[in-house]
């Protein structure tokens, strides 16, 4: 009994190196595919404990998440006016398919990355040629975006995977188009804005030639009616002047002698020469007098 201890001691460790061979697990984010002497013989998408024949099998474990690649450097495309545009994108993928999967790629993850690389620029080529640079940065990137994941999901299918979504991060002009364009909007710019300038002063010109018409309008009114009150105010004075005078024809004749003097001698230098005897000087002779006619 003692000599057979070791044999079933080595026999109990070869059952278990075998049986530890033979037993897996697959992890719930987890693919697996069982080959058999190089060939797929099962796949497991379920997780779980799982047997495989030790020795002439082997399993290979495939990423069930959804994985990201992302471009290194911006990708040059060009747009229908011809212009180049650099891009920053990046693409959401997962295995859906891991048997046509790995008949396709060999389940090498950078050569599945190549290949959907390839088709997302593809698409974005032809999305871009039929769109101008607005449409590409702002007017129409949604819809770029959503027409490439669906032909990029369609060819990504044939081998295995789908495309959950491809994003533009950044669309920008090279440098020497930047500035072409810089200098064409600044251009546009200074254009609007001496147009706006020639604008506002002919308004301001209509607005001046206005108001000096509404002036001299007002102007004109104001000495029209000026002048209507003063001739009427002259009228009724004169009116008045002649009732008063008319009823007493010596006193106007008097008022108006006084008036004579006060005009003629207002300055101690002023000199008049006259006879004597001028009716001129009839009142200061004798304001009586000249009543009486003498």
């Amino acid at each position: 009994m003692r000599q057979r201890l070791p044999l079933l001691i080595g026999a109990l460790l070869v059952f278990l190196a075998v049986l530890s061979s033979a037993v897996f697990t697959v992890d719930q984010r987890q693919h697996a595919i069982i080959f058999q002497l190089g060939e797929i013989k099962e796949v497991i998408s379920e997780p779980g404990l799982h047997l495989k024949w030790p020795l002439i099998q082997n399993v290979r474990f495939f990423d069930k998440r959804i994985l990201t690649f992302d471009t290194p450097e911006p990708e040059r495309f060009i747009t229908s006016e011809k212009k180049n545009v650099l891009v920053d994108l990046f693409v959401k993928w997962r295995i859906t398919d891991v048997r046509q999967y790995y008949v396709s790629v060999a389940g090498d993850e950078a050569r599945a990355q190549t290949r959907l690389t390839q088709t997302v620029n593809a698409g974005l080529r032809e999305e871009f040629g039929r769109r101008t640079v607005h449409d590409v940065v702002s007017g129409e990137r949604d819809r770029i975006m959503d027409d490439v994941r669906v032909k990029a999901d369609s060819d990504a299918r044939k081998i295995g995977v789908q495309i959950i979504d491809v994003r533009l991060k950044r669309v920008d002009l090279p440098q020497e188009v930047s500035e072409a364009v810089y200098r064409r909007m600044e251009a546009e710019r200074k254009r609007v804005a001496n147009e706006l300038r020639s604008l506002g002063a002919a308004e301001a010109e209509k607005i001046r030639a206005d108001a000096d018409r509404q002036r001299e309008i007002i102007v004109a009114e104001a000495y029209r009616d000026a002048q209507r009150v003063k001739g009427e105010g002259d009228a009724k004075a004169a009116a008045i002047y002649a009732d008063a005078f008319g009823r007493n024809p010596e006193f106007y004749a008097f008022y108006r002698s006084l008036e004579a003097y006060r005009s003629s001698f207002s300055n101690k230098s002023d000199v008049l020469v006259l006879d004597p005897s001028s009716e001129f000087f009839k009142y200061l002779r004798s304001p009586a007098g000249a009543r009486s006619g003498k």
